[in-house]
């Protein structure tokens, strides 16, 4: 499995949020308010993987009074640090383009609302992507001594 690559993950934050735009251009006045339950979980999530990422990084070193890690469970964490950074990117563009959208409307309470639950689940996310990207480091085989210094 090859690294996450920033550039893609920019990419989707970019057109999640311009199709989140266009769509709410049209429905914004139909939708209910955003829900400020996505902060703290998506918070949590991220907290765990950050954890995950250090507690696997020592295990990897195998820092002492640690246990060596099964090289599958390495695996697994490193494919969910994937899907992780690729899921949280297109959440802060759903996010964003929301932020977006009600920006010019922050006069009235409802869209003030949004902007703010929006633009705190927006920071989570990326918190979020930042952590999985870090999960994701971890799950990396130091290079010994021994390892070609080119690849």
């Amino acid at each position: 499995m090859k690294p996450s690559r920033p550039g893609v993950l920019v990419l989707l934050v970019a057109a999640f949020a311009v199709l989140t735009w266009a769509v709410l251009q049209q429905i914004y006045s139909d939708l209910p308010t955003v829900p400020w339950t996505a902060i703290p979980t998506v918070l949590l999530l991220a907290v765990g993987e950050a954890y995950s990422g250090w507690m696997t990084r020592a295990r990897i070193r195998r820092a002492p009074d640690t246990e060596p890690v099964e090289p599958l469970a390495v695996a697994r964490l490193a494919a969910l640090a994937k899907a992780s950074a690729y899921v949280g990117a297109a959440c802060a563009g759903l996010f964003a383009g929301f932020v977006f959208h009600v920006l010019p409307l922050l006069d009235q309470d409802v869209p003030r609302r949004d902007f703010f639950l929006a633009g705190g689940s927006l920071v989570a996310c990326v918190v979020l992507v930042c952590a999985a990207l870090f999960l994701e480091h971890c799950c990396r085989v130091p290079k010994g001594p021994d390892d070609d210094v080119r690849r």
